[in-house]
């Protein structure tokens, strides 16, 4: 029964990483394909390979924090803990699931963070409330972070790439530059998101942190090929009508922001600092070219989504540990 468990947990991990993928892989590219710069496969291959280099170089400091941080799993016994990482991987890949069949670009760091809290109360494990108070300061500054960065990177960017650089040359150099920005984004978005797919079994200790990042990276890179254009088209063509360097300046801003929390080892959510930076380099030209009606449903998924997951994690617990005390 332990191994079967183990087993169901893993694959419910996994699941987690395909959601991400299908879900998150927009954030990295998808203003390269709405810009016009990259077709759609040319940017989920390049997702694909970045993103499974950022999960495998720097996913471990993100894997700490939702493996042991916000409840202390690695305290649990072996079988409670490896409930607790089941149920919460379901909570937080059913809602992810569910948002992306919607094209709404959802935080899947808030979802997990989300279900392995709600998986913590339903069998009375101490919730680390100031880590979990930490962590949600950074998910408001993380857009707020993104919009400010965006707008001042396409500042700077649009006098040196129009005043500075001859002319003939600068769309070339826009072109390479959107390319090597949205590398980036794809690097940081794989080392802070891997965690929401695996940290809970590193904290359950029942896969090893290197071992967890590469499953978790293949599992993205699934999610990625299978279902993530769903997104790429809300990110890339829906928010607003994306110019190459606005493109360029929100890759950018997105990226800085994302890794700066990464190395502090804080899941912050890649969704919320691309549309971020998109609203801010957007609102250079003015409030009128956002999609207002499409940046208000985001934002009420954005909202929802740590509490339903975490509402699914626990429910679905409870009936679990219920099923096992009637067998």
């Amino acid at each position: 029964m332990h191994l079967l468990l183990i087993a169901v947990t893993i694959f419910m991990g996994m699941a987690v990483g395909w959601s991400i993928g299908a879900n998150d892989a927009a954030n990295s590219l998808g203003t390269a394909v709405g810009s016009k710069v990259l077709k759609l496969w040319q940017a989920i291959i390049l997702i694909c390979i970045f993103g499974f280099l950022g999960a495998f170089l720097q996913g471990s400091h993100v894997s700490n924090t939702i493996g042991k941080g916000i409840i202390p799993i690695d305290k649990l016994g072996k079988q409670v803990a490896a409930y607790v990482a089941l149920v919460a991987c379901f909570g937080a890949c059913a809602w992810v699931i569910l948002a992306t069949y919607w094209k709404m670009p959802i935080s899947t760091s808030h979802s997990i963070v989300g279900a392995v809290a709600g998986a913590g109360l339903a069998i009375g494990t101490p919730v680390k409330w100031k880590v979990l108070g930490d962590i949600f300061a950074c998910w408001i500054f993380t857009p707020v972070g993104a919009a400010i960065l965006g707008y001042i990177f396409y500042r700077i960017f649009k006098v040196v790439l129009y005043r500075v650089i001859p002319a003939k040359y600068v769309r070339k150099i826009l072109t390479f530059l959107i390319v090597v920005s949205g590398c980036y984004v794809a690097y940081t978005w794989g080392a802070n998101d891997v965690a929401n797919a695996t940290g809970v079994m590193v904290g359950a200790g029942i896969l090893a942190p290197h071992v967890s990042v590469a499953l978790g990276g293949m599992a993205i890179i699934i999610g990625i090929v299978t279902w993530g254009y769903r997104v790429i088209e809300t990110v890339g063509t829906e928010l607003t009508n994306l110019l190459p360097l606005m493109a360029f300046s929100a890759q950018l801003a997105s990226a800085v922001n994302v890794h700066i929390y990464t190395v502090f080892g804080i899941p912050v959510s890649t969704s919320h600092s691309i549309v971020g930076a998109i609203l801010g380099v957007g609102l250079v030209r003015g409030v009128k070219v956002l999609n207002l009606q499409i940046m208000r449903e985001i934002v009420v998924c954005w909202i929802a989504t740590p509490f339903v997951s975490g509402l699914v994690s626990f429910a679905a617990l409870k009936v679990l540990l219920l099923i096992i005390h009637l067998g």
